[in-house]
């Protein structure tokens, strides 16, 4: 990939990306189990899972407009990873089901942030990288996501509930104090500053509108199932606190692979909606058979496919995201898009925890299945109408 900053630059910034995600992530797997412990029931776990979307929902936009409008990106990032470590210590220090509501809110607050990294990362890169670019910053990211998730439960039985809390928040504080030598350049080009009028016309970019629809029934499902309530279905089903791993490595791996081979081969050979359109039916299939699942080999390998299968999507939302926008308004549209798929982390796990109280654990996953049906059918008419449009447009062409 062509870079516009050195090589040097580019790695502390994954380096501190790195240390962001997996200081959010390292109690991910143990999240809802330890609130059910404390006495939580799945309305209220669902309501602590959606208060991480619903923050970033009302932080994300202002913080990608506010970047653009003052053009800096730095302290931001300072800001993100300050807010993520100040939410772990929030969590070990206090146990109030309160209190992990207000924790767990300020992580929200502090991913709110990203929007600024992934815009940060996209401008050390030329415009025909961007895809690329998005496809590595998303591989560290569910790297970050996977090591953390997979020592959680081991962490969890050696020294008890508490302590994923203080390794992310020691962590974090590193990450704080790393940020300070992330580069805020964008490659010496120098723009004017950006106007309210000009930011306004990119909430009304079709293909951001339309990719962000997508991403809020994606992220809706996996914050439901792997980020949620899955690690209670293991549980359930008679996996130990200390096997949770098993469950992170199936998911995590194929999803970290997929996130590099989205955008480098499935793309070119087989273009972006068609890729978005095996990603969500193979997610749907998957996603609907898990309350099917009651042993952990079975459980394993489908949870690698599904893993696999929303790997494909999310580098690809990210680069479709901002792809058409001009690079000083890019912070705005990725706002927006971050904003907007937030809907999709508080609306569908809140709706699924209520599910879940009424009916059973089962009816989240259904629930998150029937979504991924609906996203499906989505990208089918709209790369539908799409040709259709280009077909229309040339035959005018042949006419004239």
């Amino acid at each position: 990939m062509k870079s516009l900053h050195p090589i040097r630059n580019k790695y502390i910034f994954l380096a501190v990306s790195f240390i962001f995600w997996f200081s959010h992530f390292i109690y991910i797997p143990i999240l809802s189990p330890y609130i059910e412990f404390k006495g939580g029931q799945y309305a209220f776990i669902g309501l602590v899972l959606g208060s991480y979307g619903l923050m970033q929902f009302l932080f994300r936009l202002p913080m990608g407009v506010f970047s653009d409008l003052v053009k800096v990106r730095k302290p931001f990032i300072i800001f993100g990873m300050l807010v993520s470590a100040l939410s772990c210590l929030a969590f070990a220090l206090t146990d109030s089901l309160g209190w992990i509501l207000l924790s767990r809110s300020l992580a929200g607050v502090a991913a709110s942030a990203w929007v600024v990294f992934t815009v940060l990362y996209s401008s050390y890169f030329t415009d025909q990288y961007i895809h690329r670019a998005m496809g590595s910053i998303s591989f560290v990211v569910v790297l970050a996501q996977f090591l953390g998730m997979s020592v959680s439960g081991f962490i969890v039985d050696t020294w008890g509930w508490a302590a994923p809390f203080w390794i992310g928040g020691t962590i974090g504080i590193c990450g704080a104090l790393l940020s300070l030598f992330v580069s805020d350049s964008t490659g010496g080009i120098q723009r004017e500053p950006v106007k309210i009028k000009e930011l306004a016309s990119v909430i009304r970019e079709p293909m951001l509108l339309k990719v962000s629809l997508l991403s809020i029934l994606a992220h809706g499902i996996i914050f439901t199932t792997m980020f949620g309530f899955i690690p209670t279905y293991a549980l359930h089903i008679g996996l130990k606190a200390s096997e949770v791993g098993f469950i992170v490595f199936s998911f995590m791996i194929p999803h970290a692979a997929a996130t590099l081979l989205s955008g480098s081969w499935f793309v070119p050979r087989v273009g972006q909606w068609k890729t978005l359109q095996i990603a969500f039916g193979a997610t749907a299939f998957f996603t609907l058979m898990i309350p099917l699942i009651e042993t952990k080999a079975f459980l394993c390998v489908v949870l690698g496919l599904n893993g696999f299968s929303m790997g494909l999507l999310f580098p690809l939302f990210l680069g479709m995201a901002i792809e058409s926008i001009s690079r000083e308004k890019r912070a705005t549209a990725m706002g927006l898009y971050q904003a907007i798929y937030a809907i999709g982390m508080f609306a569908v796990p809140l709706l699924a925890g209520i599910l879940n109280s009424s009916i059973g654990i089962a009816a989240g996953f259904y629930f998150s299945g029937l979504l991924a049906m609906i996203a499906f059918f989505l990208i089918v008419v709209w790369n539908q109408n799409s040709s259709e449009s280009k077909e229309g447009g040339s035959g005018a062409k042949l006419m004239q």
